[in-house]
């Protein structure tokens, strides 16, 4: 009798243990910024439905006979269910309307979804959804520099997987001496199907922006909390976002004798992603001299000294001092010589103008008052009033 009991039990185990459900991916668990409200929206009614119909539909197909092909089978079971329950889950929707719904959910929204079931996390984790999620977000702050720094990323993170996976394959031909190894292959692919997200993905790279585990290339202006020898100006640095803040952490480069300068709860405001594509240790090339006149807004390259990054700072294009400002009479932009000013110093300060070549202008200055670089000229509305937006209350010496 006990001999039965065993025989009949045993397998009965083993199908409950089939079944057990598996664990979340990581990067859904991982998830701290979800908002409450997105379960006050989704019904659970029909999820629980759902999983009560998965189940009724496994204990039909083990009694239906075994020449029933699979696609036969899920469509009886889809409509027995719909009559007996009469409520329909969301993978039962049209395409177009499933589509939609993905669509107008925010990233949170997208991330709980993709934790419901395989299916949804492949729709969910479309580079099409998300791609709009990193425009809306995140384009006013990512620029070019910082997709290399995201591709340079992804590849280093390939190879690594690829270093682990040969020494994957060598566990894998050790346990192959205990276990089949058909068997043991088939678990760990299962399990790395349902836990891995791809590193080239839109949403790995904005859950990698968000949780500030990404530091990426872009500008700050005023740097280091607005200190005073760097008012209107804007600095290269590497950035990290700050979910707790909504603000980010500034790493600028190191620069003559100076290590890296840290500045932390930099906000939104203060950040642009690079207008150009210059490193900040390298001469830009000025294409707009010919065209620059008197009342021109500009930006332009200036370092304390040859060991120093660039930084643009803020100034607009002059009169010469032999013209009284006369638009009828001006002929400064028939002139070699471009007279920048920045007004924001006081009258007589050193730092009030300087003058360039037109025509053979290169990097410019000395030890003494610095060096002056690459000019470009502002010609959208929104970079000027950003820059009037940070003009500072009082007149620099």
């Amino acid at each position: 009798m006990l001999l039965y009991f065993c025989i009949t039990c045993f397998p009965f185990l083993l199908f409950l243990k089939s079944l057990a459900l598996k664990s979340l991916p990581p990067w859904a668990n991982d998830m701290q910024f979800l908002s409450l409200w997105y379960w006050k929206e989704v019904p659970v009614f029909p999820f629980y439905r759902l999983i009560k119909d998965r189940l009724l539909s496994l204990a039909y197909f083990t009694r239906i006979p075994s020449e029933m092909t699979p696609k036969k089978r899920n469509s009886t079971s889809k409509v027995e269910n719909f009559e007996e329950t009469g409520c329909l889950s969301v993978l039962d929707l049209p395409e177009l309307v499933l589509e939609c719904i993905l669509e107008r959910l925010p990233p949170s929204g997208l991330c709980s979804m993709a934790g419901v079931c395989s299916s949804l996390r492949e729709r969910c984790m479309s580079d099409h959804l998300w791609e709009k999620h990193m425009k809306e977000k995140w384009g006013r702050v990512i620029g070019s520099a910082a997709h290399r720094e995201w591709q340079w990323h992804i590849a280093s993170k390939k190879d690594w997987s690829n270093r682990k996976q040969v020494k994957h394959n060598g566990l894998m031909r050790l346990l192959s001496l205990i276990r089949p190894l058909a068997w043991i292959r088939s678990k760990v692919d299962d399990c790395s199907k349902q836990s891995t997200l791809p590193v080239d993905s839109k949403m790995s790279w904005y859950l990698a922006l968000e949780r500030g585990r990404f530091w990426f290339p872009a500008q700050v202006y005023n740097r280091e909390n607005g200190h005073v020898g760097f008012m209107l100006s804007c600095y290269d640095a590497e950035l990290s976002y700050d979910p707790r803040t909504d603000a980010f952490q500034a790493r600028y480069p190191p620069h003559g004798r100076r290590a890296i300068a840290i500045e932390n709860g930099v906000p939104w405001e203060r950040l642009r992603k690079p207008p150009v594509d210059t490193p900040p240790h390298d001469l830009h090339i000025s294409d707009c001299l010919n065209e620059l006149c008197p009342g021109d807004h500009i930006e332009i390259q200036w370092r304390r000294n040859k060991e120093f990054p660039y930084g643009w700072w803020y100034g607009v294009v002059g009169h010469l001092e032999s013209c009284d400002g006369n638009e009828n009479y001006c002929r400064c932009h028939n002139s070699d010589t471009i007279v920048l000013e920045f007004n924001h110093y006081t009258p007589g300060s050193r730092w009030r103008h300087t003058t360039l070549d037109r025509k053979e202008h290169r990097e410019e200055g000395n030890e003494v008052d610095g060096f002056y670089g690459g000019i470009r000229k502002l010609k959208k509305e929104e970079e000027i009033s950003i820059w009037k937006r940070l003009w500072p209350k009082e007149v620099l010496e």
